[in-house]
């Protein structure tokens, strides 16, 4: 690894104290969300899904003791104490709700979206804090080793003033099934890591406006399908977060060229990179460059080993056993990703009416 000093691309594991019940079997539990927990070393004691026996296949890859017919007797599960869901986002909200009820239950990862609109996200969020639990979303590109460098040069004001910032996305997400039935798909569904991500690096926009058309290769009704955003900042910065999932025609010997792209202009500096994810599953790292006064305007490419999938959900439940630990609200907390909700619910407005829709009409 060669880390200039003073980077620190992937977070300290300060607790992992606290057991884990995990709901989901699918893909992003099974080859992401355990995985990350085996090499952190957090214990997870229980895991259920839809289908018990698919969970009891994962049990036994991941030497899970216990496994439960239905995610509801999990969340019963004294044993218990954060819950783990990767589960449909429409059926996610029962599932916290059942595990606010639990007295043994100190805190629930959620994956995002967390719900299907920006108002149930906020009924959860009050709900969760009304119960006195900690509810946290798993917005794990935040936890992007990229990601997390660059909002580290920001932070210490190496470019300067940001100016304009850009997410290029062409790479082609596998649509789960139960997504066909939403009437929401890209903007809910892919995204919402950048729109989260851009709030993570600069705070909350003002307003936003998207434009999008359908995908050709998505066969189910949709009208989100390709999508383009543009934010803007409180000073003056604008983003533009694109999401082309089409990316042009795939055949048999065709050359693709899949990849997102990032980049922030300052007035005194620029930087710029890669997020390795759609190399996934053979992986890559994320890449970053920048050249400021610091480097006496040469380009400084620090280097890392770890990948946003699956090393970065390492640091997402890493935030949540901390705080359960110290009683300290988590760095991914509810109260802050209805926020980011907030923001996709303001660009399917901003889709359906053509405009720019302003954060201050959701109370952002």
């Amino acid at each position: 690894m060669s880390v200039p000093s003073g980077f620190v691309p992937d977070p300290e594991i300060r607790c992992r104290d606290h057991r884990i019940g995990a709901i989901g079997a699918g893909f992003i539990m099974a080859d992401v969300h355990l995985a990350a927990y085996r090499e952190a070393g957090f214990p997870v004691v229980a895991i259920a899904s839809r289908n018990p026996d698919k969970a009891r296949a994962v049990a036994a890859r991941w030497d899970i003791p216990r496994v439960h017919d239905t995610p509801a007797a999990l969340i019963e599960d004294r044993e218990v104490e954060i819950l783990d869901i990767a589960f449909p986002p429409d059926q996610q909200p029962d599932l916290i709700r059942h595990a606010l009820r639990q007295p043994h239950i100190r805190a629930i990862l959620a994956q995002k979206p967390m719900a299907m609109d920006h108002a149930e996200a906020q009924r959860l969020a009050a709900e969760a804090a009304a119960a006195g639990k900690i509810l946290s979303v798993n917005q794990n590109m935040r936890f992007d080793q990229s990601m997390r460098v660059l909002k580290q040069l920001l932070d210490r004001g190496a470019l300067g003033t940001p100016v304009l910032a850009t997410i290029e996305m062409r790479a082609i997400p596998h649509w789960q099934p139960f997504l066909e039935a939403y009437g929401r798909l890209t903007l809910l569904n892919m995204s919402i890591h950048h729109l989260d991500v851009l709030r993570f690096l600069f705070g909350d926009p003002v307003e936003i406006y998207t434009a999008a058309r359908t995908d050709p290769r998505t066969r189910f009704p949709h009208r989100d399908g390709i999508c383009c955003s543009t934010l803007s900042f409180p000073g003056g910065l604008m983003a533009v977060s694109l999401e082309d999932v089409w990316s042009g025609p795939r055949a048999e010997g065709f050359e693709s060229d899949i990849y997102i792209k990032w980049r922030v202009e300052g007035t005194e500096g620029l930087a710029q990179g890669t997020i390795g994810w759609p190399d996934y599953p053979k992986g890559s790292p994320s890449t970053l460059a920048y050249c400021a006064p610091e480097t006496g305007g040469s380009w400084v490419r620090p280097s890392w080993d770890t990948m946003w999938f699956p090393h970065a959900f390492k640091g997402v439940m890493e935030q949540l056993q901390y705080a359960v630990k110290t009683s300290e609200p988590p760095l991914l907390s509810a109260a802050d990703n209805v926020r980011t909700m907030a923001l996709v619910e303001a660009a399917y407005r901003s889709l359906t009416e053509k405009r720019a829709v302003r954060l201050a009409e959701f109370g952002a």
